[in-house]
């Protein structure tokens, strides 16, 4: 099962999220989810990546793929298993990342969102999930990730 991650680049960073983020991606783990694909942008990302590295630990067989927008960029690759690329050779770079989301969307079956704001990159993927009937945990009005 696949899972990938959706939320704001800036965000306040605190413990709680952090921790209920952890708590609910190891249920995930548990449930069968051994991919997460990655976006490596932002605070949200950032936090989301730490985590899956944090519980690979753990659950070693389970894979950490940051998707990449764009070729002729350099990017940290520490918290990653590997990369992918997804197909947007013939996309206008203004909308890579848009496109990159939803790439990411349409190859998971459940996204843990993290969406406050009804605007902006966040809540147009967020929407296109939607959209799309796929599963999503809102990790912002979940009381607990049990």
């Amino acid at each position: 099962m696949t899972v990938t991650f959706c939320g704001h680049g800036k965000m306040y960073y605190d413990y709680t999220t952090e921790n209920k983020l952890e708590k609910l991606v190891e249920n995930l783990i548990l449930d069968g989810a051994d991919e997460f694909l990655l976006g490596g942008y932002g605070n949200f990302d950032k936090m989301s990546a730490k985590i899956v590295k944090k519980v690979q630990k753990r659950y070693p067989h389970i894979k950490s793929t940051l998707v990449i927008p764009y070729l002729d960029r350099k990017y940290d690759l520490e918290l990653y298993d590997s990369t992918v690329y997804p197909p947007l050779e013939n996309t206008p770079a203004r909308l890579s990342i848009i496109k990159r989301n939803q790439w990411m969307v349409e190859n998971a079956h459940i996204i843990i969102s993290y969406v406050k704001y009804s605007y902006g990159g966040s809540w147009k993927t967020l929407s296109f999930a939607k959209q799309k009937n796929k599963k999503i945990i809102d990790l912002c009005n979940q009381k607990d990730a049990e």
